[in-house]
């Protein structure tokens, strides 16, 4: 590539001339203009428009100005760049929902919390905050470096004074090149008690300096959830902390609820939050909020959400936290320019950074006083002098026929400094008096003291850090104020069941791996003898398995025909219609190939202090505590050691005292006590539970209820009900007894369910035909019977499983 320069062609590589070009561009915006100095935490346009304010006098005691004078002021002397930007910029200094501590004390409408933008700056006025004052104390003392401005007419300064800690007490957002910077506001109180706890013990770790800083404190106030996120952007300089609306449930005098939201998350636009809330009504994905206000006024902010009767205002609340802005997360990146680098800070680096600073800016300020002493202390050593031989001082000025001629002659006379000359000169006759000469000496001394003050301290670290701490004790009784972000523990964190309304749900099952859920008043109870309705459309040679009653809050056990356990909550399963399929279980647990789910047990809690009853199709029974299986392993657990060729078939939870029944595809039951089975781990095989006839095999195991019943229902749809107490009990191992009468009509028992007189059934074929009756419907008859039909199938149709609803 060539490049004409001063006539002359150049030949430059263009990947290197793109990029060097590149580089110069973003270490332009790295350090000039979106990264902040960790001395002050200012951009160059945020120190600018300071430092023009206080150069125009717009200070704290003086009338506000209208802001188009300070934007033209500080475009004109210091920053040469779009008038908006500046304008923005001065704007966000002055919100109070934006600053922690407004630099800014802005007159006019200066935007809201809604979004809504500033008046334009011919409108507006502004001047310096009281606190801005801090940032620009003892500028004028020499305390940092000044360089021209961008055209050479005039000075501005590097670096800010920054009396206190700008960068975390206000924080700084900024997106520069390949880096962005997102430093939270913190409280000034909390930072400068770090400050000084820092100073006094130099060797202080994180540990030590977040016993004062505790978090984060935002302008807009809310919660923040956890300290994780908080401890790991402390210590590395990144992290995420989730912050939350503050909100509270009030009861109306109706009966209904409403959740009041009084603080939101920090620069959550409160009018694009409403609008959120009312389109996910709208749209139906929260549902139960009937009514939405803005409330807000001057004293205060309130966002009214009005909830139907019958929905729990913390699912609601929850829901909200979930899908809007009531609840964000604040990336944390403490990036910051160090010596003109950009640099990720903990937070002890970046408090020990800005004392370095603070240091600097004491010891300079102390050598200027020390040299203006000084400089004093000479005219005062003349002037001394000159009283001391006053009467010859005298003849010589007037003697001399000019004032440059009485100087000279001074200086000659008493070896006097031109300067002292100059003073001695200029001294007031009214200086000679007996009090003035009085007042000069006690000046002298106090000079002499303070000169001795100043060398002590530029030549103690000590003192310099002393002085340090008391200025930063005086600014936190100044300016300091309460927190307004509260902390809360991570064990009030969001759980993803509170997204989900507790509620009855059917779950059903294929032999071929689906799973749904609906809500449990999807189904109409009919009477004995319908045709049913509808309940899950499945693919040819599919049928549903199993169809049970749980809540979406419950976990749900899933065993396998291999003997193996896995784990979902009921929310976990996904909803689907009343004909759809659902959803492969394969991609909610790992399953083996030819693994098939045979026993499904919803629990409330895996750690409560229960069983888990097994049953193979071989007759072997296995008792083993529900809280070995207290994990959610996404491969499964060993739920039972199987020999060669037998299966899983069903799984109870039980107490431990129990009695519990066995029965058979060709009508055979066994009742014994649960004892009679010791707990065993696992991965145990187990013991025999009843001796099966050949050609016969277990299908059904129960548990034995107080004036209960037992339901037989056959796969041709005939079934009846039987008391308990026509089964008796028996010794684990044996035979069994007749429960129903098999024949070819009947056909072999299909599934089997202890029941009481309110309770209602649900029976499933294999074409997915589901119907729901009363267990009043069913016909009482004695244990040697074939039963009445309970549901009317089509050819080659059977019952496959039956579920009781309470």
């Amino acid at each position: 590539m060539a490049l004409r320069e001063g006539g002359k062609i150049l030949e430059v590589n263009l990947e290197e001339e793109m990029k060097r070009s590149y580089i110069d561009y973003a270490m332009s915006v790295i350090v000039g203009r979106a990264l902040p100095d960790v001395r002050d935490g200012l951009k160059p346009v945020h120190r600018r428009i300071l430092y023009a304010m206080y150069e125009e006098g717009l200070t704290p005691d003086k009338p506000h100005k209208k802001s188009a004078v300070v934007v033209g002021t500080v475009l004109a002397r210091y920053h040469p760049h779009g008038d908006a930007a500046v304008y923005e910029t001065m704007v966000r200094l002055a919100q109070d929902f934006a600053c922690r501590y407004p630099l800014v004390d802005g007159h006019g409408n200066f935007g809201s919390v809604d979004g809504d933008s500033a008046a334009a700056m011919r409108y507006t006025e502004a001047r310096l905050a009281k606190i801005a004052l801090a940032m620009l104390a003892d500028i004028d003392k020499e305390t940092v470096d000044f360089i021209d401005n961008y055209d050479g007419s005039l000075k501005e300064p590097v670096v800010l004074p920054a009396r206190i800690p700008q960068l975390l007490v206000n924080g700084s957002a900024g997106i520069a090149v390949g880096m962005a910077t997102n430093i939270p506001p913190h409280n000034l109180g909390e930072v400068i008690d770090a400050l000084v706890y820092l100073i006094d013990h130099p060797e202080a770790d994180l540990k030590d300096l977040t016993r004062f800083i505790k978090g984060p404190d935002f302008p807009s106030g809310g919660l923040i959830i956890g300290r994780e996120g908080i401890r790991n952007a402390y210590r590395t300089g990144r992290g995420s902390i989730k912050i939350r609306a503050k909100a509270q449930v009030e009861t109306l005098s109706n009966g209904k609820s409403q959740i009041v939201v009084t603080e939101i998350p920090y620069q959550v636009n409160k009018a694009r939050l409403v609008e959120t809330i009312g389109e996910l009504v709208r749209e139906k994905k929260i549902d139960g909020i009937t009514d939405l206000r803005d409330e807000s006024d001057r004293t205060g902010m309130r966002i009214v959400i009005e909830l139907r009767r019958d929905v729990q205002p913390r699912v609601i609340l929850n829901q909200l936290y979930k899908h809007t802005q009531l609840q964000e997360n604040f990336g944390v990146i403490m990036l910051a320019l160090v010596d003109g680098r950009p640099r990720i800070l903990n937070l002890r680096e970046m408090l020990t950074l800005y004392l370095d600073h603070q240091k600097e800016v004491i010891t300079r300020r102390t050598r200027y006083l020390l040299a203006q002493a000084e400089a004093r202390a000479h005219i005062v050593a003349g002037l001394r002098i000159a009283i001391q031989f006053l009467d010859e001082v005298i003849k010589i000025i007037r003697q001399s026929p000019n004032e440059p001629e009485a100087c000279r002659g001074l200086m000659e006379r008493f070896a006097l400094s031109d300067r002292q000359a100059k003073a001695i000169v200029d001294m007031r006759l009214g200086r000679l008096t007996a009090l003035e000469r009085e007042k000069l000496e006690e000046e002298w001394e106090e000079l002499q003291k303070r000169i001795a003050y100043l060398k002590e301290v530029l030549g103690s670290e000590a003192m310099v850090y002393g002085i340090v701490r008391e200025e930063l004790l005086e600014y936190k009784n100044k300016f300091a104020d309460p927190r307004r972000t509260q902390i809360v523990l991570e064990e009030e964190n969001l759980e993803v069941e509170d997204l989900i309304a507790r509620e009855d749900i059917v779950v059903t099952l294929t032999r071929r791996g689906y799973i749904k859920r609906q809500p449990v008043d999807a189904y109409r109870s009919q009477k004995r003898g319908g045709r049913g309705i509808q309940a899950m459309g499945t693919r040819e040679e599919d049928f549903v398995q199993d169809i049970f009653v749980t809540t979406t809050h419950h976990y749900l056990l899933f065993f396998t025909n291999k003997g193996r356990v896995f784990r979902l909550r009921g929310h976990e399963v996904p909803e689907a219609g009343r004909q759809a399929r659902g959803t492969p279980l394969v991609n909610l647990i790992y399953l083996n190939k030819e693994e098939t789910i045979t026993a499904v047990i919803p629990i409330r809690d895996p750690g409560e202090n229960a069983y888990l009853f097994m049953a193979t199709r071989r007759g072997t029974v296995k008792k083993t505590p529900l809280a070995e299986y207290h994990t959610s392993r996404r491969d499964g657990l060993i739920a039972i050691n199987l020999e060669d060729g037998d299966e899983l078939i069903g799984v109870l939870r039980t107490e431990g005292d129990n009695e519990v029944i066995l029965v058979t595809r060709q009508g055979k039951a066994i009742r014994f006590a649960e004892d009679e089975v010791r707990p065993m781990g696992r991965a145990a095989h187990g013991v025999k539970g009843l001796a099966l006839e050949d050609g016969d095999e277990v299908i059904g195991l129960v548990r034995v209820k107080e004036e209960a019943e037992l339901v037989v229902v056959s796969e041709k749809g005939f079934g009846k009900r039987t008391p308990l107490s026509e089964y008796r009990a028996q010794s684990r191992g044996g035979k069994g007894i007749i429960t129903m009468n098999v024949t070819e009509r009947t056909g072999p028992v299909a599934a089997v369910a202890v029941v009481s007189q309110d309770d209602e059934l649900m029976l499933i074929s294999a074409d997915g035909i589901l119907i729901r009756l009363g267990v009043e419907d069913i016909s009482r008859q004695g244990r040697n019977t074939q039963g009445v039909t309970l549901m009317r199938l089509e050819h080659n149709d059977r019952v496959v499983a039956i579920a009781r609803v309470q």
